[in-house]
């Protein structure tokens, strides 16, 4: 890889972790802002591509950042490219907002025995992206793309249905919500300690996230998350995170007020994000991954696809 790709890469990570630790270091966890907005009406989404597929990843917290600062109210976005080869155009003056796409190439190495061997090498790369209200020209259909959202009791049993799907065991009671990995159970309070149905659930999703890490699930590995505060910092944002993308895939609201149990991982995440500007994209990679799986197990076999 050459040096100037190395130090793209490096200041692509630098970046985005830096805007998020300043928020972070200001009381503002940036993933839940659609929700907290007080202007948002409807339900929140993922972001959307051109052609109606969700972001996913890392790309979910870029753009539902983007759109809140800057006040969109659509959350479809696209390539100055795309937008031109549908007759439209990005109007002059408009700056774009960044993703990024995570891949692999192969390099070539000599094994030190006169031989080569392969290796792959992960690199990212940075592109700009427009949302739609900042297009002209575009086909009446990308600005009518309001779905009826679902009834409340239609939601809840939606979501009922989903966390019954997966198959994991959920026990009641008590005041605390955890997931217990060497009994491998989601340990919930009765669901009238919530405030209403939609936050039990809510809650749930960030349990069951925690329940995806066993090697025959996603593999992620807990063995030091009680004996070691990084790591339990690290998992718990990959649960928050998770937690996020399946609340705006089933229509709830997440714990918009972090839990008494959670509100001090704000300072070990800092700590965290200071020492390893990848740790977030790598928090996002694995919420993706759980979720995805997650998706997995429905019925219908329908789940967001694992893209950029």
């Amino acid at each position: 890889m050459s040096r100037n790709r190395e130090s793209n890469r490096t200041d692509i990570y630098n970046k985005i972790t830096d805007r998020i630790i300043e928020e972070l270091a200001e009381g503002v966890r940036p993933w839940m802002k659609p929700w907290s907005a007080g202007k948002t009406e409807g339900r929140i989404s993922r972001p959307l591509r051109h052609n109606g597929l969700p972001y996913s990843g890392m790309n979910v917290l870029l753009l539902w950042s983007e759109q809140m600062s800057r006040g969109f109210s659509s959350s479809m976005w696209m390539t100055f490219k795309q937008a031109l080869e549908l007759g439209a155009a990005v109007r002059k003056g408009e700056t774009g907002s960044t993703v990024v796409f995570a891949s692999r190439f192969t390099k070539s190495e000599a094994d030190g025995n006169g031989g080569a061997i392969d290796r792959e090498i992960p690199f990212l790369k940075a592109y700009s992206v427009f949302n739609i209200e900042q297009i002209d020209g575009l086909p009446d259909h990308f600005h009518d793309r309001s779905t009826p959202d679902l009834d409340p009791v239609e939601r809840i049993e939606a979501a009922e249905r989903f966390f019954r799907n997966t198959g994991a065991i959920i026990r009641h009671g008590g005041n605390q919500a955890f997931y217990a990995p060497g009994s491998d159970f989601i340990q919930m309070p009765p669901l009238q300690a919530f405030k209403d149905a939609a936050s039990y659930y809510a809650t749930l999703s960030h349990e069951t996230t925690h329940w995806t890490s066993p090697k025959d699930r996603v593999g992620r590995d807990l063995s030091r998350y009680s004996k070691d505060r990084s790591e339990r910092a690290r998992e718990e944002l990959i649960a928050e995170l998770g937690s996020c993308f399946l609340c705006a895939d089933l229509g709830l609201v997440p714990e918009l007020e972090p839990r008494p149990d959670h509100a001090a991982y704000l300072q070990s995440w800092l700590s965290v994000l200071a020492d390893d500007k990848r740790a977030i994209f790598q928090a996002a990679a694995h919420a993706q991954r759980a979720v995805t799986f997650l998706h997995g197990l429905q019925a219908t076999g329908s789940e967001i696809r694992d893209a950029a």
